[in-house]
């Protein structure tokens, strides 16, 4: 009844054996993390949940993305939903959600205020990650279909797990965090497109550092809660695949095939942006593009001619025309009214179509472009083909580069990578 539980408990407390790979992965998904919070810092939903944190008092036990600090669930409410405001994060397919703004805000905040190191940080982290994978996994497309926010639902059990370790939980802890988790774990669909999506975010993160230290303080939740007639599965629409959940888990890092978003737009563009960049497509050359993809995406980012910046992050053609112009789709800033406005813009979208094709994957994108001079060049690209770690990291640290500046980025990085508290990582977060 409860093998799920038990298995994800004792993962979550056990000694672990971490990859190389997963290691550095996690490095530049906290890397990722705090570049993208801090360019999110200032957008609206975040000045109001800030707003309310700081407003309300309290100790000053962690820091926050924008500046000050607050006690340890406010802290990871604020963080969790900054660092999605741009929703410019990490997303990992299998889990059908984003990982680091649930689970990195909570682990960060009780590793600042436990005064960690970085080491047992990001390991927290990593661990906390992959059991939101996990979850996500267990709980599978018919939750998410269902109408529910896996980064906030899957993401509270990581974050409750990272909190955890960092708090070093043994395997019955574990389990009483998850279960308790389960009556915390929330989040709806029905707030993309507002600022309840990335506010989803910062519950999954608060969530986790409660459940977490009410169980540390002595609490007794229902340790099942996740399994049986009335638990998560059950009443979530979870499909409940233990089986498929825990298949190697201890041994393989799942989170190590996580996507960093390199474009600032909705992660349904990237794969075709990845292929327009495959194919160095420049507006001179270009007679039409036509673009094949999943059909899924088809209600999803493709409108014909937005005018605004939001919905030029939803636009097929805005998107390939804007870097066929040289418009730079990593920078926030290059979605706007203006943007769209461009003659140039409009003259070159209105030559690219966009087409479903059952024969690609969610993950996939064909470009056929048609160049002035009869020329036919194709590209397909798919964004779970593997990537070299050193590519990996290229980008990861050029698009922070450009979102927070290199000196910052790199020292960050240097951070990461060397060593140090918690806390000094944490000041990072003000810029």
């Amino acid at each position: 009844m409860t093998e799920f539980t038990t298995s994800l408990a004792a993962f979550a407390a056990g000694p672990v054996t971490t990859s190389q790979q997963a290691r550095i992965v996690t490095s530049l998904s906290v890397l990722d993390w705090i570049a993208v919070g801090r360019a999110g810092a200032d957008e609206p939903v975040s000045q109001a949940v800030r707003d309310l944190i700081l407003g309300e008092g309290g100790a000053e036990q962690a820091h926050l993305f924008g500046g000050g600090a607050a006690p340890l669930r406010g802290t990871a409410l604020v963080n969790g939903t900054v660092s999605h405001a741009l929703d410019y994060d990490d997303t990992h397919f299998a889990h059908i959600g984003h990982p680091s703004v649930a689970i990195l805000p909570a682990a960060l905040a009780l590793s600042e205020w436990d005064d960690r190191i970085l080491v047992d940080f990001l390991e927290a982290a990593l661990v906390g990650m992959e059991v939101s994978i996990r979850v996500g996994l267990w709980l599978g497309r018919d939750h998410y279909q269902a109408g529910f926010h896996q980064t906030a639902t899957s993401g509270a059990f990581g974050a409750a797990v990272a909190a955890g370790r960092v708090l070093k939980f043994d395997v019955d802890q574990m389990r009483k965090v998850l279960g308790l988790t389960a009556t915390r774990a929330a989040g709806l669909k029905a707030q993309f497109g507002t600022m309840g999506k990335p506010y989803n975010a910062g519950l999954a993160a608060s969530a986790g550092v409660e459940a977490a230290l009410l169980v540390a303080g002595g609490f007794e939740p229902n340790a099942d809660a996740l399994e049986g007639q009335y638990g998560f599965a059950a009443t979530h629409k979870g499909i409940a695949d233990s089986a498929a959940a825990l298949e190697g888990l201890g041994e393989e890092w799942l989170f190590e095939s996580v996507s960093h978003k390199f474009h600032a737009c909705c992660h349904g563009l990237h794969a075709a942006l990845e292929a327009a960049r495959d194919l160095d497509i420049a507006e001179p050359e270009v007679a039409e593009i036509t673009v094949n993809t999943h059909p899924r995406w088809m209600s999803v980012c493709n409108q014909m001619s937005p005018t605004t910046g939001l919905g030029a992050k939803f636009s097929y053609r805005t998107v390939i025309a804007m870097q066929a112009l040289g418009y730079d789709t990593a920078l926030p800033g290059s979605y706007s009214e203006k943007t769209c406005a461009d003659p140039r813009l409009k003259s070159l979208r209105d030559r690219i179509s966009v087409e479903a094709d059952e024969t690609l994957s969610e993950t996939q994108a064909h470009l056929t472009l048609l160049r002035r001079d009869g020329a036919r060049p194709e590209a397909t690209h798919d964004l779970l083909a593997p990537m070299t770690l050193s590519d990996r990291e290229d980008r990861v640290r050029g698009k922070a580069a450009k979102l927070i500046g290199a000196e910052d980025a790199d020292a960050i990085w240097s951070m990461l990578r060397t060593g140090g508290r918690a806390r000094d990582l944490s000041k990072m977060l003000a810029g």
